[in-house]
């Protein structure tokens, strides 16, 4: 279950440029994956799962956030560039608490690295959206073929 508490969204609406909003959103995701690092070594898995809810929750608000802004402006590109360096860094921290939990808990945690990546697929999306020309797989073009035969006034040895 994702959720943002309601003293972490107030911080969140404090911020009023789009660049310290995501600065706070992932301070607080940051310190969120920690607490989940730390029950999680403790052996308290449920709480371990409330930190993992309260993680996803900010990770969704950023990506919702992010989304809604327009996606050709430098600044919006620069925003999800940090997002997805952050985000980078946090999958490997997601994978090593999941190896070490018990099956029953490690499904949710398997999913929580899933749309991360998802996540941080988008964000690496917004690079690309216009640039890069997609191919038809049915429109049965196909290339030329070239003439096995040498051009004319070269002699073969």
């Amino acid at each position: 279950m994702r959720f943002v508490s309601r003293e972490e969204r107030s911080q969140l609406t404090a911020a009023k440029d789009p660049k310290d909003r995501l600065r706070t959103s992932i301070e607080l995701a940051r310190n969120h994956l920690t607490r989940l690092e730390d029950f999680t070594s403790q052996k308290k898995f449920d709480q371990a799962l409330e930190e993992l809810g309260a993680y996803l929750g900010l990770i969704a608000d950023v990506r919702a956030f992010c989304g809604g802004m327009v996606r050709d402006k430098g600044s919006t590109r620069d925003l999800y560039r940090k997002l997805d360096i952050e985000l980078r860094a946090h999958i490997p921290r997601l994978a090593v608490v999941r190896r070490t939990t018990p099956v029953a808990y490690a499904i949710h945690l398997k999913a929580a690295e899933e749309y991360v990546r998802e996540t941080r697929a988008d964000a690496l999306d917004s690079f690309y959206g216009h640039s890069v020309l997609r191919e038809d797989s049915g429109s049965g073009d196909k290339k030329p073929e070239k003439s096995k035969q040498p051009p004319e006034g070269v002699k073969r040895p």
